[in-house]
């Protein structure tokens, strides 16, 4: 793992206990709901994202409107999709899978492209 995903990591991790610590204290809505994502590109490379409303954003994705990466990789397929607890944890794991080599992403995600 790179250097900048350790420190990126670190900083979200502490990010995240300090906003437990702090919701422990205040609890009583209800909890966000984010999720992590991997997209097969049409020209078969992956992309990693996360969001609070998946069909939304791949329709985004879809329709151009997403990340500048997926726009000229057309159409795009969801290939994975894992609940988080908060956005804090959905950008953890994101940072995490960005840094992992293909192989152990395909390996995540059970696909054989």
């Amino acid at each position: 793992m790179s250097d900048r995903y350790k420190n990126m990591l670190r900083v979200l991790v502490r990010k995240e206990e300090k906003i437990l610590r702090h919701r422990k204290k205040k609890r009583r809505g209800k909890e966000e709901s984010w999720f992590l994502y991997i997209l097969r590109c049409s020209d078969g490379t992956l992309y990693t994202g996360i969001t609070k409303d998946l069909e939304r954003r791949l329709k985004m994705h879809n329709d151009g409107k997403g990340a500048s990466y997926t726009r000229t990789r057309r159409p795009v397929t969801l290939l994975y999709q894992e609940h988080c607890r908060s956005r804090t944890q959905a950008l953890v794991r994101e940072c995490a899978i960005k840094s992992l080599p293909r192989e152990k992403k395909l390996s995540l995600i059970n696909v054989d492209l």
